[in-house]
């Protein structure tokens, strides 16, 4: 029977988020049961494409990228995989009636991570387009569940809103990238002069767009502002950290937020939503 094999490949995804993050599985937790599984679908998908290029440095990522690319495209297709992730993923995808274009900018982003690029602003802000920006904007597709006028309304914020989540994580990550994988993203750094005034000029950034982003939350539909107002206040604490942090020490340690803080975080944003402060 094909249901088990939906349930399966739906569980595989869940299992997938809960395994690499703590904050987005309580957010998705945070949304209307019956979209949930649709956004664990494409975190799982997203997830997928991101171990190829940040973790398999034993293999051919290349080959490997192009097989998932290839083997998307045949699951869309023909609306069946057997890799449980992907069904899940074209499921969601045919479901909703998601760009296909948003998939493919996404694998184009993942597709410059296998290569050693010096970033100016087009293609810094290209590569967040297709890594982060797309993603969220598959997200509020199902969000919106099939209104193409509240889609459209929505969609620069929660390309902000992505855009903010996205340079958090490359100040996070700068150890990891810069001294393991060789990426360094930011435009026009030389790494080697990373000071505090750089990286407060890209706080900057993130702080205009959470700002922006937050607007677009407070117009989401009931059944998914909680949840992305939890992810937004997730890693609106992970900034204040970072903002705390030296250039220095961002450089020589991952900034994390400790799994009880996450729940402090999610308690203090359920009252704070309760009573209409956001």
């Amino acid at each position: 029977m094909k249901h088990l094999f939906d349930e399966l490949s739906n569980t595989v995804c869940k299992i997938t988020t809960q395994k690499y993050s703590t904050s987005f599985s309580l957010g998705i937790l945070a949304l209307k049961p019956s979209i949930r599984t649709a956004i664990y679908a494409i975190y799982g998908y997203v997830r997928l494409a991101d171990e190829i290029v940040d973790s398999f440095h034993d293999y051919d990522k290349e080959r490997l990228l192009l097989r998932l690319k290839k083997d998307t495209a045949e699951a869309l297709q023909e609306k069946i995989s057997l890799n449980p992730i992907l069904q899940s993923f074209q499921e969601t995808v045919n479901r909703y009636q998601i760009d296909p274009e948003l998939i493919e900018k996404f694998l184009h982003s993942m597709e410059m991570d296998l290569q050693q690029i010096n970033y100016n602003s087009a293609l810094y802000n290209e590569y967040i387009y297709g890594s982060a920006e797309v993603v969220g904007l598959m997200c509020l597709q199902v969000f919106t569940e099939g209104n193409k006028e509240q889609y459209e309304a929505l969609k620069p914020f929660a390309m902000k809103l992505g855009s903010a989540f996205q340079k958090i994580n490359f100040l996070r990550d700068l150890k990891d990238d810069y001294q393991i994988l060789g990426r360094t993203y930011f435009p026009d750094i030389d790494m080697k002069v990373f000071d505090d005034w750089v990286k407060s000029q890209i706080e900057m950034e993130i702080e205009q767009e959470f700002k922006e982003a937050l607007v677009g939350i407070k117009m989401l539909p009931v059944s998914s502002r909680f949840g992305v107002y939890l992810a937004y206040k997730y890693y609106l604490s992970l900034f204040y950290k970072i903002k705390r942090k030296s250039s220095k020490e961002i450089l020589n340690a991952r900034v994390r937020i400790p799994n009880g803080q996450k729940i402090f975080v999610a308690l203090k944003s359920y009252v704070r939503y309760k009573v209409a402060a956001l």
